[in-house]
């Protein structure tokens, strides 16, 4: 149910007239006797400077410990980073011991019930929507380390709506969504912003304004949960709408936490009028901004300012990685001028919680949930007869990708209609993790989840032959260009154009070539079905996920394609149910070397 518009004093706390006070004015009534021989007092000074931090994190995706469920281990990877808000729980407590804990607020830039086997577990095995479930384990944590709000990313919605509003309830701060709207009224679906107040002795509090902004993207990507439901409309627009109306409310500093990216870019094309990556646009065009908490495009940014066009104001940024990897810090400086507190210094950095040790009040609240993830996690589901490695799977045509192919053809092709049964099926999946692998001998949910790390859903659109060659030339932008005679080096043949591995598709049910040493949009060649020219109006029904299918990654003409089959069943429980059935997993049922890369002509590998 849409939750309507906060009014202002939902936001805004009226001050109350403390105890002593009321006791120091009856004084001052009952004996004016006493008070008049006795020396004049002089007011006590009121600050004029003060100080304030905020702290922020961003995309966590339920890291709660410093553990790979993937793995089922300590986490570790080469840079010696660490993972888990139970580390970043040390800092934040380090942060208060060192500056007070009136001088210090905690904020969260989104994504944060989605992304391990964690959050898996309590939105689908043992759902926090049921009756008597435990509450979400990162709600514990956070309420444990006082969050004072928190923007809601797009991941927020990947299970669906209930799933969140019962994680919102869970919580005991706010999230914080400005331009997430009731489909039907365009009136705020969560709460705008919060006002928080700074008390400084002696003086007027200090009152700090939290907008939280969402990703638009939310309305492609999720469109089977949100659909006629909410909308999502851009930063810069509700940014434009809000922050006037902190700074009327009186709010001193105005501090936005942002689900979006500081590059102005977007993944997905023209599908939507607005911008994915926008922090930076709309602390260039908002004017009244003192500092954003920028999240979602998962990369450290200490520090980075932008300059108001209409002020002309520096507006201060900090992105702080993902999973817990940093903490971003904000220190304001402020000075009270003629009544009313001026900012005069800012700054960022981001501090890393590896050298810290886990806060041991997390790990006793849920060491227990993360006990049972783990059990599950090792559950075995059946066994394989060879190792499968993903190692290779962004070059090369590998088997371990051919089982994600497989499992989506025949997902889709049982549930066609006739009609549409009778048109060539074939499928494109993306690499998610270099590192998955499957081995010989059993097989546990771990290995397959390792391999599809998404909640992606499944779909089958229609694609004519000509569609689908702009679809797989799109892909092969993933390539940097090496000419013919030119070694290869696969340190740097991928990740061209900022393209990344879980935005490269590769097609299985037709053959083909991609030819490095071309121009992009001319390396597809002898795309052929059943050993047959693919003809331009020949009609392909395509299994494809949720993300790619509703237009995730700007790949051309599959957002607006027809859709021939769709479930709401994830592809990775689809893959554990087909080796659950089989009981063996045996690449000889599944594994065709279908593509391959060439240079003009010569094959590479």
């Amino acid at each position: 149910m849409p939750v309507s518009p906060l009014n202002r004093r939902d936001f805004v706390k009226k001050s109350a007239v403390t105890g002593a006070a009321v006791a120091a004015a009856g004084s001052v009534a009952a004996a004016p006797a006493q008070a008049a021989e006795q020396k004049p007092v002089k007011p006590a000074k009121k600050n004029r400077t003060w100080s304030f931090s905020v702290l922020g994190t961003t995309d966590l995706h339920s890291h709660v410990f410093d553990w790979d469920y993937y793995l089922d281990k300590a986490y570790s990877d080469s840079k010696g980073n660490s993972v888990g808000v139970a580390r970043v729980a040390t800092l934040i407590k380090q942060q208060r011991a060192a500056k007070g804990e009136e001088h210090v607020l905690l904020v969260d830039a989104g994504d944060i019930i989605q992304g391990t086997s964690l959050a898996y577990y309590f939105a689908r095995v043992q759902p926090i929507t049921d009756k008597g479930a435990p509450k979400h384990p990162m709600a514990v944590a956070m309420n444990h380390m006082r969050y004072d709000a928190a923007a809601l990313g797009n991941h927020e919605f990947n299970y669906g709506i209930e799933v969140l509003r019962k994680f919102e309830s869970q919580c005991h701060f706010p999230l914080l969504a400005a331009n997430a709207l009731d489909a039907k009224t365009l009136r705020p679906a969560f709460q705008p912003y919060t006002v928080k107040r700074i008390c400084v002795p002696g003086a007027p509090d200090i009152k700090v304004g939290i907008l939280g902004l969402t990703n638009p993207g939310i309305a492609l990507w999720d469109k089977d949960n949100v659909s006629g439901k909410m909308v999502f409309p851009g930063l810069v627009e509700q940014a434009k709408k809000y922050v006037p109306r902190l700074r009327a409310l009186g709010c001193d500093v105005v501090f936005l936490t942002d689900h979006s990216g500081l590059d102005g870019s977007s993944s997905y094309g023209d599908e939507l009028p607005y911008v994915e990556n926008a922090s930076n646009l709309v602390a260039q065009q908002v004017p009244g901004i003192d500092a954003i908490l920028v999240g979602h495009t998962h990369v450290e940014v200490p520090s980075y300012t932008v300059k108001n066009d209409e002020t002309g104001e520096d507006v201060l940024l900090s992105e702080p990685y993902c999973w817990g990897y940093r903490l971003s810090v904000f220190d304001f400086e402020l000075e009270l001028v003629r009544g009313q507190w001026k900012v005069t210094k800012k700054t960022a950095q981001t501090l890393n919680p590896n050298t810290v040790d886990e806060d041991p009040e997390i790990k006793k609240l849920l060491e227990a949930d993360h006990e049972l993830v783990v059990k599950y996690v090792n559950t075995a589901v059946g066994t394989c007869t060879e190792d499968l490695s993903a190692a290779e799977s962004c070059w090369k045509d590998v088997p371990i990708m051919d089982f994600i192919h497989q499992v989506q053809m025949d997902t889709v092709k049982a549930g066609l209609s006739a009609s549409d049964a009778a048109l060539p099926l074939i499928s494109v999946a993306a690499p998610f993790s270099r590192t998955a692998d499957i081995p010989a001998g059993s097989v546990t949910i771990k290995d397959i989840a390792g391999l599809y790390i998404y909640d992606n859903t499944l779909y089958g659109k229609k694609l004519t032959g000509a569609q689908l060659k702009d679809y797989l030339e799109y892909a092969a932008k993933y390539y940097h260009q090496v000419p013919a005679g030119t070694a290869v080096d696969t340190a740097t043949l991928t990740n061209a154009n900022n393209f990344w591995d879980y935005m490269y598709d590769t097609a299985a049910g037709v053959s083909y070539d991609i030819d490095i040493a071309a121009a992009e949009g001319s390396r597809i060649k002898n795309l052929t079905y059943n050993g047959t020219s693919v003809a331009d109006d020949q009609v392909f029904v395509v299994a494809v996920n949720n993300y790619r299918a509703n237009g995730g990654s700007g790949y051309p003409h599959i957002a607006a394609a027809d859709i021939a089959y769709s479930s709401t069943n994830e592809i990775r429980q689809l893959m554990i149910d087909y080796v659950t059935a089989k009981g063996s997993l045996d690449p000889k049922d599944f594994a065709v070397t279908n593509w391959r890369l060439t240079q003009g002509g010569t094959p590479v590998f």
